[in-house]
């Protein structure tokens, strides 16, 4: 099985509230369902998420009650966000349904807390693709949080092992910095910890989780001897669909 997140600035445009991809959309989960490969799949917020989140500092916490209607209203936006995605994958074939979150976890001062995930594995035991997203969380310690999806990526990586792991996101892979605003940025198609920390994690938009230097750090807490870690550019049509049939392609890599 391979595990994939369709990252927030693939599915939705970031720097516009609520602007859904949905021809980019609809282009991976055709490519995902001609791969022929059984997977798995979290997707991000994006623009659903993010601009709110921010402009209220939900990823602090519960700092005052004026912040209340901002979290009830991410959590509207990016389940109409998840709605969207898996309209792309009934479409495409592939039988999905959209898991939130917020609804079936809590978060202990930021970490996250799945104590009951018989619904996910049922849903996957009989065909159905359990889809999760980034979502506001109610947490014991700071009264809610922000749910990250590459937190759910982790999480479901310990509940199904997959082979393979692969972030799709809307630049090849991990650079020196920004290649958005630096020509010059070094390309890396292999990252390891010490490569890690020298890279800037600046970014260009809003975004409330950490951005890519926070992914990789994720990969490689996922990867392993047996386990492939992928970061890869789901805006060039076919990237992903030749990723997943073994071919290779600009990417990049985590490695111990």
């Amino acid at each position: 099985m391979i595990l994939i997140k369709l990252g927030g600035s693939v599915i939705t445009d970031k720097s516009e509230y609520r602007k859904f991809q949905r021809e980019q959309v609809a282009r991976l989960c055709r490519e995902i369902a001609d791969s022929g490969r059984n997977v798995m799949v979290v997707h991000g917020a994006g623009s659903y998420g993010h601009v709110i989140a921010k402009r209220y500092s939900l990823s602090r916490g519960l700092v005052d009650f004026s912040q209340i209607p901002a979290v009830a209203q991410v959590q509207y936006d990016v389940r109409e966000l998840s709605s969207l995605v898996v309209r792309e994958f009934l479409g495409a074939g592939i039988p999905s349904v959209s898991v939130p979150p917020g609804s079936c976890f809590v978060m202990e001062d930021g970490r996250l807390v799945a104590e009951d995930t018989e619904a996910i594995r049922a849903l996957a035991h009989i065909g159905v693709m359990p889809i999760l997203f980034g979502d506001v969380v109610m947490d014991r310690r700071k009264g809610f949080g922000i749910c990250s999806g590459d937190q759910l990526m982790e999480l479901m990586s310990d509940m199904f092992r997959p082979e393979r792991i692969v972030f799709v996101s809307d630049i090849d892979g991990l650079y020196s910095a920004d290649p958005k605003t630096d020509a010059g940025a070094e390309f890396y198609p292999e990252v390891d910890r010490g490569i890690l920390e020298s890279v800037s994690s600046g970014s260009t938009v809003d975004d409330v989780t950490g951005g890519v230097v926070n992914k990789m750090e994720a990969m490689l807490r996922m990867c392993s001897e047996d386990r492939d870690c992928v970061l890869v550019n789901g805006t060039v049509p076919g990237r992903l669909l030749s990723l997943l049939r073994g071919e290779d392609v600009p990417c990049t890599r985590a490695r111990l």
